[in-house]
């Protein structure tokens, strides 16, 4: 009576496990959503907008309009200092290096803090940030030359690329490209 016992109760395990597993198999997200839109626009002819790209999203896509983008930056903490970006390269904290989610890596930007002006040029190495609403993690010492300090952590900037480099090896020029 037992074993016919503890067999229904593993099959009917198994069978909320494998429930559960199926149900989870479609992505329902607003990126996903997006996503199709936009290659519906496309193929339709449709001059399509930029890819939706929140810090939910699993795989944002990568922009390669050269445009600029206004966000919220923050700056690398200290506990990443000398740990391998995304190109390979060990993070400066004296460097040049920046982190972006949809800028491909070996872009070169101008990042601008808004409310002071001050501006500074990064090399896109590393992948992020990844917390919500935020566009672009730099240097420490990027930082405090476009007027981020530890005590504020954030700012509002303007990124704008200088040159992105494309898939086929070339390099396209970003709106930044001209002020220089």
């Amino acid at each position: 009576m037992r074993l016919k016992f503890s067999n229904r109760l593993v099959v009917s395990a198994l069978a909320v496990i494998v429930s559960l597993a199926a149900s989870g198999c479609v992505r329902h997200d607003a990126a996903a959503s997006a996503a199709a839109a936009s290659d519906l626009q496309q193929s339709q002819g449709e001059p399509s907008s930029p890819p939706l790209t929140t810090a939910t999203s699993a795989n944002p896509r990568l922009d390669l309009s050269g445009r600029r983008r206004i966000g919220i930056a923050s700056f690398y903490a200290q506990r990443f200092a000398g740990r391998p970006m995304a190109d390979g390269a060990r993070m400066d904290p004296h460097g040049v290096n920046a982190a972006s989610r949809t800028l491909p890596l070996g872009t070169t930007a101008k990042v601008t803090n808004i409310k002071t002006g001050q501006t500074a040029v990064v090399v896109i190495l590393d992948r992020g940030p990844y917390a919500k609403g935020r566009i672009v993690d730099l240097s420490p010492a990027t930082a405090r030359k476009i007027g981020i300090t530890q005590d504020m952590g954030i700012a509002r900037v303007a990124v704008a690329p200088i040159a992105v480099p494309l898939p086929d090896g070339s390099m396209k020029p970003g709106v930044a490209a001209l002020d220089f």
